[in-house]
């Protein structure tokens, strides 16, 4: 039998060796056209249906030719390949026009994947975006529900039906509270954002918002509550503002309340701000153990105390002579990590006396100085703030000013380009202190 398929989101790219498709000799360049007799659709629903110990497979080959594996396993044991299209069929955008939107904030020239607004339940499984809820269908959320799509990430800004449907700019954005409640009830877990705006959601609002999701509560793990980011490409857009020192403490004081709340009834903290709150309110972060895991870690939340606490934890574990020879390298970050950064630069100096570090404090032109997180620099203000500083042997900078799965800047310079441009070795690293010591001492 032969057939002619026009959708190949289901051609496999990459077989594990030794796996479950190596062993039965599924290849590269395959094509999955059914798991137990019923079409893959989209990544959750394939992963769902593998997962019993019995399943049959149908493959066609690159001749068209095709077969059927019948497997016996282990549940939940992976078959071993990987798709061409991670999630097997298009991402679904966003249909929202959010007052607080980064992406109509981005000026052009910059990634063209930056300009897609994804809204997708899948992605916010597969690899932790969140979603507003607005833009599904009931089936969407049926399968949400059937396929145990969990935990996913929600971004809900407000419970306030109203003012949802004002931020978002969607007339069913109201139904969040009503779409959380049925899948916490279907047992689903979730982990709630805020992106918070002075004057929108804030104050009274915030507290209704997070009075609400505790309600949900385990099925609501948490809530992370960031501030509104704003560039210099605003025109035409809703007016906001940012926040400053004295809104910023207000916050703090607002939520430091409802955390002694929460723990007393909870048992959890269950809303944690962002960083940024505390740099900008010139407070104190949280203590590394009241973070309680690092639940919205990506958020923002947390990563300096975690990140400090791993710098200095590891440094009492190594030894102080495992650099023998004079170093001088630099860093790079951005204006809310800068004190930070210099602390960590100077502990590590502190043990290491044959090196020298130099941190720069790199301010965000390409998108305006009111963008002040490290993760948001590019390439174009690195190279035109550091073209003419002495950087020494190597030039640190966070994994997170580039692309996930490849080193490209969000103002489409390639790493290799900085580092041409620059002259010099340029080092990305995670956001641990682990990887950042050793990177720099090794």
């Amino acid at each position: 039998m032969e057939v002619n398929v026009k959708n190949i989101n289901n051609l496999i790219s990459k077989v594990y060796k030794d796996s479950i498709a190596d062993e039965i000799g599924i290849e590269v360049g395959d094509i999955l056209l059914s798991v137990n007799k019923e079409k893959v659709e989209d990544i959750i629903q394939y992963k769902f249906l593998i997962s019993d110990e019995d399943i049959e497979l149908e493959i066609q080959k690159k001749d068209n030719k095709i077969y059927l594996y019948e497997i016996e396993k282990d549940y939940d044991e992976e078959l071993g390949i990987e798709f061409t299209n991670p999630i097997i069929d298009k991402a679904k955008s966003c249909r929202n026009k959010c007052v607080f939107c980064f992406i109509d904030q981005l000026p052009e020239g910059m990634r063209e994947t930056l300009y897609f607004k994804d809204d997708d339940s899948r992605l916010s499984f597969l690899q932790g975006n969140f979603v507003t809820l607005t833009n599904m269908s009931e089936d969407d959320i049926n399968n949400i529900i059937k396929y145990r799509i969990s935990p996913i990430n929600i971004s809900v800004h407000t419970t306030n039906p109203e003012l949802r449907v004002k931020m978002i700019k969607n007339k069913f954005a109201g139904r969040v509270l009503d779409i959380m409640k049925r899948l916490a009830q279907a047992g689903i877990e979730m982990n709630a954002q805020i992106v918070l705006c002075p004057g929108y959601n804030d104050k009274k609002e915030l507290e209704r918002t997070l009075l609400d999701l505790s309600r949900l509560h385990p099925y609501v793990n948490s809530a992370a509550i960031v501030p509104v980011g704003i560039t210099k490409y605003r025109d035409k857009l809703a007016k906001l503002e940012i926040f400053d020192e004295k809104n910023a403490d207000e916050t703090i004081d607002q939520i430091s309340k409802l955390q002694a709340k929460f723990l007393k009834e909870l048992n959890t903290r269950f809303a944690f701000l962002s960083d940024e709150f505390y740099i900008t309110a010139k407070r104190p972060l949280l203590k590394y153990d009241e973070y309680e895991g690092f639940v919205q870690f990506e958020d923002g939340v947390g990563m300096i105390t975690k990140m400090g606490s791993e710098v200095i934890k590891y440094l009492d574990t190594i030894s102080d002579d495992r650099l023998n020879k004079k170093k001088k390298v630099s860093i790079a970050t951005g204006n809310s990590a800068y004190e930070f950064m210099c602390e960590m630069a100077k502990r590590i100096m502190d043990k290491f006396e044959n090196i020298e570090i130099n941190v720069y404090k790199i301010k965000n032109d390409y998108f305006g100085e009111t963008i002040t997180v490290t993760g948001l620099l590019t390439a174009t203000d690195l190279i035109a703030q550091l073209k003419d500083k002495d950087l020494g042997e190597t030039l640190y900078i966070t994994r997170s000013m580039m692309k996930s799965d490849e080193e490209i800047f969000l103002d489409n310079i390639t790493l290799k380009e900085l580092e041409k441009e620059l002259n010099i070795e340029v080092m990305p690293c995670e956001n641990a202190g682990i990887h950042l010591v050793d990177k720099i001492t090794k």
